[in-house]
């Protein structure tokens, strides 16, 4: 059983080598960014009771899950935490890998997924940022990344909810006609309702805690927390 979808990988590992051009295939994640990495650090930060502003994240052994080529990685290394970082493209690990050589950032990439991790160790945090919605089989995928979390630890996880709007949006908007997104990076099909999120997660020992809608804000041309949740959201679990 695997939670890998061949054609996702093979649709990022064509693009793999424009992860850090702002200006690339990949530049709503770099506009996205800011807002993921706020989000995480304070959650965490208030999770864990941890006060310290200096290296925030100091001593957390986190997980990034389908990293890409590190966008989020780096970010949480550079805040002080233990990072592991995982992706079924071979072609983005080596991109992350050396991008963080050339920064001095220690991370431990690794090509694989939640099911066929090799690690003899759990971690407090998870990252599943923008993944479940290209991922094979979502409860396999939540059950082996739950198994990798320690009890109490943290999940976060951000999609796109699976409504008219998020086709009208995500897809007809963003790919068609604003190119923001090269056509066909998403499917419809693969979305995922918040309902059926927290169903899987419960089934995985898995509590909801937040669940938080993200938009644009046009005026200032970034990325907000939002009540609407139609479209982008972002959730965060507990392990129970």
């Amino acid at each position: 059983m695997s939670t890998i979808n061949k054609k996702e990988i093979e649709k990022f590992s064509k693009m793999a080598d424009e992860w850090w051009d702002t200006e690339g295939k990949f530049k709503p994640l770099h506009k996205f960014n800011p807002l993921r990495i706020n989000y995480i650090k304070k959650k965490v930060m208030y999770h864990f009771k941890i006060k310290s502003k200096f290296l925030p994240l100091k001593n957390i052994e986190l997980l990034d899950i389908g990293c890409g080529g590190g966008l989020l990685s780096e970010p949480m290394c550079r805040l002080g935490a233990k990072v592991t970082a995982i992706d079924a493209s071979q072609k983005n690990i080596n991109v992350a890998s050396f991008h963080s050589n050339q920064n001095n950032l220690k991370i431990n990439y690794l090509c694989s997924s939640p099911e066929k991790i090799n690690l003899n160790k759990k971690f407090d945090v998870i990252l599943n940022m923008e993944i479940v919605e290209h991922v094979e089989d979502l409860n396999l995928f939540l059950k082996k990344s739950s198994l990798l979390l320690k009890k109490n630890g943290i999940m976060f996880i951000a999609t796109i909810n699976k409504t008219l709007k998020s086709y009208i949006f995500a897809i007809i908007g963003a790919e068609y006609i604003l190119q923001w997104l090269p056509i066909g990076t998403h499917e419809w099909d693969k979305f995922v309702k918040p309902e059926k999120l927290i169903e899987l997660g419960k089934k995985n020992s898995l509590k909801l805690m937040e669940i938080d809608g993200v938009k644009l804000d046009v005026l200032k041309n970034e990325w907000i927390i939002a009540k609407d949740n139609s479209v982008n959201y972002i959730t965060q679990f507990k392990k129970v």
